[in-house]
């Protein structure tokens, strides 16, 4: 009688109801909502280059784990979403394991940025940090933890030094980006990239953080806001929300020679794949991925899909290579109930057993 969703008079009263309520809730939630400022883990600045700050992360008690583990995240977004809040955070994870976990913070680059290369960050910037903790620790290696974009950078380093990586780690990492179901790849393949950067400099935070949205418009311009008003009148699920968008907003700017590079060669040329990618006049080849490698992806990732990081398994030379899938997607599995459950033991014990 009323149709198939059995919509009547008395349910749409009762939803009214319920919104009034909700909304008018939330004029006091707002007013109670406290910082929604980032970070549970306290934190050391021991090291920088520039823009860069090389941070150890400081856990309840002494780290166990003899190697080092250096996480290295991607230039697009901020990194503190390994560590967004106490009940949300890898890093807390790895620590309560025992690992002894450091963190690139990438900065905000401005103009005398650039001319930065892909060279600049990989050689200088990521090899920087890991000569450093070389050093501090008296070790040959360490161990690498790279994150989508800084996982492909990740690779890159260890294919170029081999030595110098005990064990990597890459999670929702691109390897293939010429997959069918690459929506971000089939964009930017025909774009003009030379006159992209060329015109703009370096590429603004708010033209990335647009193209990102635009992926799924339906669901990051609209449905999450309603969804929104559903938790008005809980203050703790109002500041998770509010602290998850500005994590999203909270963008860098791009170097805009970097920027031409990684377009070029990685979404356009899929130099991971079909050779071609040159760090410092040096190719990059996967098959000198001597070390045990550990690939995690996230099942449900529209950014970095499923097959773009299985590819790995067929490129890398190492022969101890393992892969591990998760359910959710490319953010969930960092700060899904799930995922503090289970990520952070998957990395810890598949490091213990190589230590």
């Amino acid at each position: 009688m009323y149709g198939p969703l059995n919509i009547t008079p008395d349910r749409l009263a009762a939803e009214a109801q319920t919104l009034q309520r909700k909304l008018a809730a939330g004029l006091q939630t707002l007013r109670e909502v406290g910082d929604t400022s980032y970070g549970a883990t306290p934190r050391q600045a021991v090291y920088s280059d520039g823009k860069l700050t090389l941070y150890r992360f400081v856990g309840e008690r002494a780290p166990t784990a003899k190697v080092p583990l250096l996480i290295v995240y991607a230039l697009v977004n901020r990194p503190y979403m390994v560590d967004l809040q106490h009940d949300r955070s890898l890093v807390k994870g790895l620590l309560a394991r025992g690992e002894d976990v450091y963190i690139i913070d990438w900065g905000y680059p401005d103009l005398s940025d650039r001319w930065n290369t892909l060279e600049d960050y990989i050689e200088r910037f990521i090899g920087g940090c890991v000569d450093h903790l070389r050093e501090s620790h008296g070790l040959d290696a360490i161990n690498l933890l790279g994150i989508c974009q800084g996982g492909a950078f990740s690779l890159c380093y260890a294919a170029l030094h081999p030595d110098k990586v005990k064990n990597l780690v890459t999670m929702v990492t691109p390897v293939d980006f010429h997959t069918p179901d690459n929506m971000l790849s089939h964009w930017t393949r025909e774009i003009d990239v030379d006159l992209f950067v060329d015109t703009l400099g370096n590429v603004p935070a708010d033209l990335m953080n647009w193209c990102y949205l635009t992926l799924k418009p339906y669901r990051l311009f609209m449905q999450k806001y309603v969804g929104m008003v559903d938790i008005l009148d809980d203050v703790g699920e109002l500041e998770n929300f509010l602290r998850m968008e500005r994590w999203i907003f909270d963008s860098p700017d791009q170097a805009g020679e970097a920027f031409r590079q990684f377009i070029k060669d990685f979404y356009q040329r899929n130099g991971l794949v079909n050779g071609g990618v040159e760090i410092g006049g040096r190719e990059v080849s996967l098959k000198n991925l001597r070390m045990p490698v550990l690939n995690i992806y996230a099942e449900q990732d529209h950014l970095v899909p499923p097959d773009a990081s299985r590819a790995l398994r067929g490129l890398a030379g190492t022969k101890d290579y393992t892969e591990v899938s998760f359910k959710g997607g490319h953010i969930g599995i960092y700060v899904s109930g799930r995922a503090q459950r289970e990520v952070p033991t998957a990395i810890h014990d598949w490091l213990a057993q190589r230590a």
